[in-house]
């Protein structure tokens, strides 16, 4: 008599949910993907078996899949009323993905715009936040990330760190900024030497800095504004 194997009992690079965690969601088949929402199998099959039957009654079509209810889901052995009802919402969710309008990146086109993102969350703060927004060919936000955070007179920044980040993102550009809690919003030397060594590196890996802004309680500076970059 033939042993059947359970999930488990894979190597773990081969297990649906440990194989999207190591090698990125794209890595799954449709199969794999629909197990993960089924989570076991039943006492024949395991959950990739039980989907895979599951995709050749739906002739592996994702959208016949999509079209199936859950009483007709039921209908397979292992599939109870639970896991039906997550492949059904699972699926509704991604059609309406694809209903949903990508939204538009906000674009930056001043100082006052960098300011203006950031006024509400470090002017207040009584200790350094440093943030880097990273920007497309159209100067519009990818992403903003927190670098570091410090204390009430400075912050550690690694540039190595922004530059990876910068390139993950594929930014053609980033603007820095960060706080003053001490309310004045005059760059200090640290921070000039680190905005024209973040310059130069920048040309080096072709990747443009905008702007350093410097946000206070009252108001920012700009390296940019005050011809400084």
């Amino acid at each position: 008599m033939e042993t059947r194997l359970s999930i488990k009992s894979w190597a773990e690079e081969d297990r649906p949910r440990e194989k999207l965690l190591q090698k990125g969601k794209h890595s799954l088949s449709d199969a794999e993907l629909l197990a993960i929402l089924i989570g076991s199998g039943n006492a024949e099959e395991t959950a990739v078996e039980l989907a895979r039957k599951i995709l050749a009654h739906s002739n592996h079509s994702l959208y016949t899949l999509g079209k199936m209810n859950a009483s007709e889901l039921m209908k397979f052995k292992g599939i109870g009323e639970a896991k039906a009802i997550t492949i059904v919402a699972a699926l509704e969710l991604a059609r309406r993905r694809k209903e949903t309008p990508e939204a538009e990146l906000e674009k930056i086109s001043s100082s006052t715009d960098v300011a203006s993102l950031f006024q509400n969350r470090l002017g207040d703060l009584n200790h350094e936040e440093f943030w880097v927004v990273y920007l497309n060919r159209s100067n519009k936000i990818l992403n903003k990330q927190q670098l570091s955070s410090g204390g009430m007179s400075g912050t550690v920044v690694d540039p190595r760190m922004i530059f990876k980040s910068a390139l993950d993102y594929k930014a053609q550009a980033i603007i820095l900024c960060h706080n003053h809690p001490s309310g004045t919003a005059k760059p200090s030397e640290a921070d000039i030497r680190l905005t024209k060594n973040m310059v130069e590196a920048g040309k080096v890996l072709e990747i443009s800095v905008l702007d350093h802004i410097i946000i206070t309680q009252q108001g920012f500076f700009s390296f940019a504004d005050e011809g400084m970059m």
